[in-house]
């Protein structure tokens, strides 16, 4: 699986002003600029963001059953790093398996928070992001997974967990429980949890993965998904294919809608990077995106439902999945005609599972400022973890550029 969180592998208001040096070479000379921070819509048109994963712990919290007070200083320390980074967004990671990590109306407290599903942590993670985040000049936008319903299907779920409001719509597919995208009654729930993060959260937009249908396995062969009965009660006459992704096109729809009804907010998603193999000529992947995860970015972006697309680009640069080849392809007019922003999601991860070097990571954060049409450009990481730990002096060249 080439997704987030196994990757070999998942608004802040008008700050103080604070200075910032950025070099730019001029006639073979280093050429220092300095800049006063804005809020963060106004960072040059630049988004610059991180992922920050709840499932397994990867990055908050950092274990289950922390104190209060240890979850809030991890929280700062996350934030203190994007902020030394010259980051201006996080997408956090608030529902990773049908839970959350704030004040539900509708779902069980995270059992990443507390060790136990449903367990109440004692205090409102989204809402401490968001109110320090302010502080920092740094946009939380909530980072929901729409259909997964447990990272492990042994794990205990609470009464009023999705999985026991729609049993009949709950399905095993290896080791994970997932939710059926075919069922009304499972759309309709997720554009509920989204409505209520949307109106009683001051957010900067809402955020999904790549987790639509499941991925193939690890060795390419296709996970049977027993959705035959939903099929033959709403496929209206459709091939399967075609009937798949329809029903993700209207949770993506229906998703664009609430959010939009708030002013300034955003609504995007995180594809896997490659539309199909051989598109753009000369790629390979092992994913077909379009015909495996039912996922069909270009037509949200065509559609006009999406604000940004971040399809994560977690390559090198040359080869082929050559990170240049597909951030051109992604901004062209071919797949983009309506120049939606595309923000490429950036493994800095890899530093460490994949043996990178940090010239890696800055030549592709330069090739993404390159690279155009860019309208609106920035980046998203994979993940906060490498900044927070200066893997490689990573976090020196993400403030650098």
């Amino acid at each position: 699986m080439a997704t987030k969180e196994h990757k070999d592998h998942e608004r802040g208001g008008a700050g103080q002003g604070v200075l910032f040096l950025r070099s730019l070479r001029s006639f073979g000379a280093k050429v220092f600029l300095l800049f006063f921070l804005l809020p963060p819509t106004a960072w040059a048109g630049e988004f610059r963001g991180a992922w920050v994963a709840a499932v397994h712990n990867i990055n908050f919290p950092a274990a289950q059953g922390q104190s209060i007070e240890a979850q809030k200083t991890q929280i700062l320390r996350i934030l203190e790093t994007a902020k030394r980074c010259r980051l201006n967004a996080l997408m956090v990671q608030v529902r990773p398996e049908g839970d959350a990590l704030y004040a539900s109306r509708f779902e069980p407290w995270s059992r990443f928070l507390t060790g136990t599903q449903g367990v109440n942590p004692g205090y409102d993670p989204l809402a401490f992001f968001i109110s320090e985040g302010k502080k920092r000049s740094i946009e939380i936008h909530a980072w929901l997974n729409p259909y997964r319903a447990s990272a492990s299907f042994s794990k205990a779920n609470a009464a009023n967990h999705v999985t026991k409001r729609f049993p009949q719509y709950t399905y095993k597919v290896g080791t994970v429980l997932l939710m059926d995208p075919g069922a009304p009654e499972v759309q309709d729930h997720v554009v509920n949890v989204v409505r209520d993060i949307i109106s009683r959260y001051d957010v900067a937009g809402i955020h999904f993965d790549d987790y639509f249908y499941p991925y193939p396995t690890n060795s390419g062969s296709v996970y049977s998904f027993p959705d035959e009965a939903t099929f033959r009660q709403y496929g209206g006459g459709l091939s399967r294919g075609d009937w798949r992704r329809s029903n993700v096109n209207t949770l993506i729809r229906k998703v664009s809608s609430v959010v939009h009804s708030k002013p300034g907010a955003k609504f995007g998603v995180s594809p896997f990077g490659i539309y199909q193999p051989g598109v753009p000529a000369g790629t390979t992947a092992g994913v077909d995106m379009f015909n495996q995860l039912y996922a069909d970015p270009l037509k949200w972006m065509r559609e006009g439902w999406i604000d940004y697309l971040s399809p994560q680009l977690y390559w090198r640069e040359g080869g082929p999945q050559s990170f240049s080849l597909l951030l051109r392809w992604w901004r062209s007019p071919q797949a983009n005609p309506r120049g939606v922003a595309i923000w490429p999601g950036i493994a800095v991860d890899r530093l460490g599972s994949h043996g990178w070097q940090s010239g890696e990571i800055g030549g592709q954060l330069q090739l993404e400022k390159s690279l155009g049409p860019r309208g609106q450009g920035g980046f998203i990481l994979w993940n906060i973890k490498a900044l927070q730990n200066g893997t490689k002096g990573v976090d020196a060249v993400v403030a650098g550029n």
